[in-house]
């Protein structure tokens, strides 16, 4: 007779995923943040109370950015761990729809345990329950399965046995990993049932390396051996492989120049004489130039996303083919690439194998050197620095830049900074965290304290603007409770200069954008905000004052806060490309005239399907 262990449904699934380990014999769940409502405070609560022994509990201010924070985790351990979040039935979980989202773009795993309504419908329709008129299975949950790469809804004790061992499987699958969402009947949370005693057997969970098929590495093979002026985009699927070894083996065997994508940089370090910084949109000088003139485009963990194709209109060369190394045969084989379906690692590793012997020398090295002038002279400090001179976002990265160290982070997702920095910022190996496939704003605070925890040997240092700062901010005071130290550069344009460039280039006005053009301008003390939630927070009125206070910071053990005011004008000054940004066709003054006329000339580049 089988043994069994009586417990409730939600008792169950702590206990099990407790269990659940890694390769090291560490937790994989490695804690489950959390905040209860009646959706999940008896069930989900009380068992994580319960356990709180074997699986720790983190306390958020906000579900969405409890989610930031997870995810900028496992991003950090590179998909090797992950965290989970627990919310009530209604706005508690579809405030996680949008970081579930930007966790199914990037590729991250995330584990969301949603309340949900009753499924035995006695006291139907409970608080904050969403009604379909038309389908009484739906719940606000439902939300979750277009941004889900897993989805199941627990409505009676035994579907866990069937629910969590392919939750796990889901996000620790190189190819399918990404959010899992477990929506959880209130009442079955608290539903008691005899489980099989060895269900809660520990298990290690294996993350696998996707061989290549070797007719796919011959025919990648030929097509390299046939070209003449090749080039590399390295992706996030490098660093999620641990290839970075594997790339810099491959490019230097083959000489030939790599550019990374934002979820790539950091791949190779700057200071290497074949990275030739980024490419597309936000692209260096020297990067676009060659990936331009390509005739065989190696695209390694990538998804060719818009910024790195510079909409498909970068890489000008007719004869450009193009190349696609990824796990999954959905990436592989965009745009009609030659697919190579296979981990990074164990693919360069084949190739280079396969290509020996084989040598280009097509790149221009001097391009690279004077690419890295360029990033001196717009990142210099000015020589009216002071109070009376705003500093532009690309002198603000010099001055981190210049005080940085080989454990330095510099992170951020939206707004300006994320293009400056790609163009810009020279990082070590390791040394950047951009949340970039959903530029989600209100990402940086939460995943600053993500990769702090994570990461606690490193300077995380996190760039933010007014605009991203205000959306969600609320993890500094978790940051400081906690004593999680990371340090803040919080630059103030007064409004969302990013957008409101885009907006003057594709030809519109200046409109709702900067403060200056909306109906409203609020005055915040962002520093007495700050400090109000515990971080050490103060304004500097220069470039070299900056310098000083980013180093003042480290001898900290909470989050400090150095505000700054920017120019809002001025883009990085150096490098950058075209992005596909419709413009009316017809209608407008003389300067929505000229945006189109631009528009239409960098579209006849679009090179989409051949």
């Amino acid at each position: 007779m089988t043994d069994t262990i009586t417990l409730t449904a939600a008792q169950a699934m702590i206990k099990w995923l407790a269990q659940q380990k890694t390769e090291d014999g560490e937790r994989f769940i490695e804690g489950v943040w959390a905040i209860f409502g009646h959706g999940n405070v008896a069930g989900i609560g009380e068992a994580l109370h319960r356990y709180r022994d074997e699986i720790p509990t983190w306390r958020g201010q906000n579900e969405q950015t409890m989610c930031h924070a997870a995810i900028a985790y496992t991003k950090t351990k590179k998909r090797q761990k992950a965290m989970a979040v627990t919310s009530s039935i209604g706005p508690g979980s579809t405030n996680m729809v949008t970081s579930a989202a930007l966790a199914h773009v990037n590729r991250l795993p995330i584990l969301l345990i949603c309340g949900d309504v009753f499924a035995n419908r006695r006291p139907d329709p409970v608080l904050q329950q969403v009604e379909d008129f038309d389908d009484g299975t739906v719940s606000a949950n439902d939300c979750f399965k277009p941004v889900s790469r897993y989805f199941d809804r627990i409505t009676r004790p035994e579907h866990l046995m069937t629910a969590l061992p392919r939750a796990l499987a889901v996000m620790t699958d190189p190819q399918n990993a990404g959010p899992v969402t477990l929506a959880f009947c209130q009442d079955v949370q608290a539903e008691e049932f005899d489980y099989p005693a060895h269900f809660f057997e520990p298990r290690t969970w294996r993350i696998r390396r996707p061989e290549p098929d070797p007719r796919e590495v011959e025919d990648v093979a030929a097509m390299i051996r046939a070209a003449e002026k090749p080039v590399i985009v390295a992706g996030g699927g490098v660093l999620y492989s641990d290839a970075e070894a594997e790339l810099i083996a491959f490019a230097e065997a083959l000489n030939v120049p790599v550019v990374e994508t934002q979820a790539g940089k950091g791949a190779v370090a700057a200071s290497h004489k074949l990275n030739f910084g980024s490419p597309g949109v936000t692209g260096s000088a020297c990067g676009n130039e060659h990936c331009e003139k390509a005739d065989l485009v190696i695209g390694i963990g990538t998804r060719f996303q818009d910024f790195t194709t510079g909409s498909w209109a970068l890489f000008k060369n007719a004869e450009r083919k193009l190349i696609s190394i990824n796990l999954h045969p959905y990436d592989a084989q965009k745009h009609l690439a030659a697919p190579l379906v296979s981990d990074a690692k164990v693919a360069l590793q084949r190739l280079t194998k396969a290509l020996d012997g084989v040598r280009f020398d097509a790149h221009d090295p001097k391009a690279r050197t004077d690419w890295h002038e360029a990033v001196k002279t717009v990142t210099a400090r000015p020589d009216n620095d002071g109070p009376d001179n705003r500093p532009t976002d690309a002198q603000v990265i010099g001055a981190v830049q210049r005080v940085a160290r080989d454990n330095t982070v510099a992170m951020c997702a939206a707004g300006t900074m994320p293009g400056a920095l790609q163009v810009l910022w020279q990082a070590a190996q390791h040394g950047y965290h951009m949340e970039y496939g959903y530029s989600c704003m209100g990402y940086e605070v939460a995943g600053a304290m993500g990769i702090a925890i994570a990461a606690p040997e490193k300077e995380v240092i996190c760039f933010v603007g007014d605009g991203s700062y205000m959306m969600a901010n609320s993890e500094l005071a978790t940051a400081a409770a906690r004593k999680v130290p990371f340090t803040i550069v919080l630059t103030d344009n007064s409004g969302y200069g990013c957008i409101n460039r885009l907006q003057i280039e594709c030809g519109g006005a200046e409109f709702n954008n900067m403060y200056k053009d909306s109906d409203v301008w609020p005055k915040i003390d962002f520093v007495a905000h700050a400090a109000s939630m515990g971080a050490h927070a103060e304004k500097v009125g220069s470039i070299a004052e900056l310098e000083e206070k980013i180093v003042e910071a480290r001898d900290r053990d909470i989050p400090s806060v150095i505000l700054i005011d920017t120019d809002a004008v001025p883009g990085t000054g150096a490098g950058g490309g075209w992005w596909d940004v419709a413009v009316p066709q017809t209608g407008g003054p003389e300067r929505l005239e000229d945006a189109r006329e631009r528009y239409n000339a960098n579209a006849q580049w679009q090179r989409v399907l051949n």
